[in-house]
């Protein structure tokens, strides 16, 4: 069922800006991101499309995704792919990533698709990384671990057109054995340092943003202290019960944007019938409504 739709006739991927897409989107006050955590065992039924070798996954992930892309793109401001729920089917699962990268800028052209990679390395294996997350996957935005420090992510940053989103305070429960710990140069905790070195030293090229989880609100106000004006991108709602109004009331800027709040498997996981589209649409509103009851209003 087509209930969306984009609202540009086409943006070539050389000429797509990342962040000029979002603030489109911001806006029209839409603030929701819907991850695409394809779990194969959890595709409707109806979507199972057969070969000769059995179930083509392809082809399902595919019908899957385009259903969901259709009831919802006139509704969010991105969509989130997750690199490890493809890599684990091999060659085949980076051929379906990028051709669900390419069904959302096809339907939704206006619609930006952060490829969820957390690439981290030295820079020279990070220019590989970025090259086939930018250049091969046509992604125009990532996540990235800042381990290895601002200089190794460099090859990503430099990538002036695309969005760049730092590890900073991540969702899962033992987020705090390292994000947490205090470094005594700065009298902060490590995730306070890597949104302050991110928003004043490395976002050179305005393209960084942090990823903050949903699951510990109460952290925001370090990282909007040291990164007033930087993206953020929050997951953790949804499933793993994360405190969306807390999340925008703390992760909002003083304009009441600025935040990207994700999720995926209470919004593309909402059905497993032949409505499962209708019921993604369902839960977007829903997080919609309780987003914009929560923001600053311009």
């Amino acid at each position: 069922m087509t209930m969306g739709g984009g609202v540009m006739s086409g943006i070539s991927p050389r000429d797509r800006n990342f962040n000029h897409l979002l603030r489109k989107r911001w806006e029209k006050g839409f603030f929701t991101c819907v991850g695409l955590d394809i779990d194969a065992k959890k595709i409707p039924q109806h979507l199972l499309l057969h070969n000769s070798r059995g179930i083509n996954l392809h082809k399902s992930t595919l019908a899957f995704v385009k259903g969901i892309v259709e009831a919802t793109c006139d509704q969010v401001c991105a969509f989130k792919p997750n690199f490890a729920f493809n890599e684990a089917d091999g060659a085949l699962g980076l051929v379906t990533l990028r051709s669900i990268v390419k069904l959302i800028h096809t339907i939704a052209p206006d619609i930006p698709v952060i490829v969820d990679r957390k690439g981290g390395d030295i820079g020279n294996t990070n220019l590989g990384t970025a090259k086939g997350v930018f250049s091969y996957l046509n992604a125009d935005a990532t996540t990235v671990n800042p381990y290895f420090g601002g200089e190794a992510l460099e090859p990503f940053l430099r990538f002036e057109q695309k969005g760049i989103f730092v590890l900073c305070r991540t969702s899962n429960p033992g987020a705090g054995e390292f994000q947490n710990l205090i470094v005594e140069e700065y009298d902060a905790p490590v995730y306070a340092v890597v949104a302050q070195n991110f928003s004043r030293t490395w976002n050179t090229n305005g393209n960084c943003g942090l990823v903050v989880g949903a699951t510990a609100p109460e952290e925001f106000t370090h990282v909007r202290q040291r990164a007033p004006r930087l993206p953020i991108l929050i997951p953790g709602v949804g499933a793993q019960g994360g405190d969306l109004a807390a999340s925008v009331v703390a992760g909002q800027t003083a304009d009441g944007d600025g935040f990207i709040i994700n999720a995926s498997r209470s919004i593309i996981y909402a059905s497993s019938e032949t409505n499962y589209d209708e019921a993604a649409r369902a839960e977007v509103l829903k997080m919609n409504n309780t987003i914009n009851a929560h923001r600053i209003q311009p």
